[in-house]
């Protein structure tokens, strides 16, 4: 069977300058298993009937295959790995070399199989809420301390939400939790997420394309 490429994704390769052959070996794998290849979020993307089964992508000590539904996969040879200590999802392989990636070509494909038995099922990942997230103590205080925060943050999408309470429950101290969320406050209650544009010169808002960077 013929699998069509996007050219996106070849333009993609061409402009590649670390991890090339590792990543135009996974392509093959994927290419390989009846996927559909697409360019999402800068990087080739593989589905299955429109659901995103994996991504692949470089990083600086590593390539990966991530599979979106990670976590619902059996992982019977226990090589799955969270991409981020707040993952909820998406599991990952890390590659280093096009040796290690042509001897789990089978574990791969039938990893990439598994995950697309996972779509026909129509199963989902239950996710956290935003209620199952501590609130940092310091942050509550600022809630007592100013109510038009308070209401701001809450009206802010779960995701945003989400993004601010790990931001602010990262450190360790007291006083850098504090100061963190006085730097955000303004931007908070101007209903701006974490990595929201604030610049208002963005010609995608809400997240900044670095227009502003070109105007002078």
């Amino acid at each position: 069977m013929f699998i069509k490429m996007d050219p996106k994704v070849d333009e993609y390769f061409e402009k590649l300058q670390k991890w090339q052959l590792e990543l135009q070996t996974l392509r093959e794998i994927l290419n390989d298993c009846m996927l559909t290849e697409t360019y999402k979020w800068k990087h080739p993307c593989y589905k299955y009937k429109n659901n995103n089964i994996v991504i692949i992508g470089g990083f600086k000590e590593y390539c990966t295959i991530n599979f979106f539904k990670g976590v619902l996969l059996k992982d019977s040879e226990k090589i799955l790995t969270k991409p981020g200590e707040n993952s909820q999802s998406s599991r990952i392989i890390p590659f280093t070399n096009v040796e290690d990636i042509k001897k789990l070509t089978p574990i791969i494909k039938s990893y990439i199989f598994e995950a697309i038995e996972i779509e026909k099922a129509g199963l989902t990942v239950q996710t956290k809420s935003i209620s199952d997230y501590k609130i940092p103590d310091e942050l509550t205080q600022k809630f007592t301390e100013n109510l038009d925060f308070e209401t701001a943050f809450k009206a802010l999408t779960p995701g945003r939400q989400k993004g601010y309470l790990l931001y602010f429950s990262q450190p360790k101290q007291s006083k850098t939790k504090i100061s963190r969320i006085e730097k955000y406050t303004n931007r908070i209650l101007k209903g701006k997420g974490l990595n929201d544009c604030i610049c208002g010169l963005s010609k995608r808002m809400p997240t900044c394309d670095g227009s502003h960077k070109y105007i002078k």
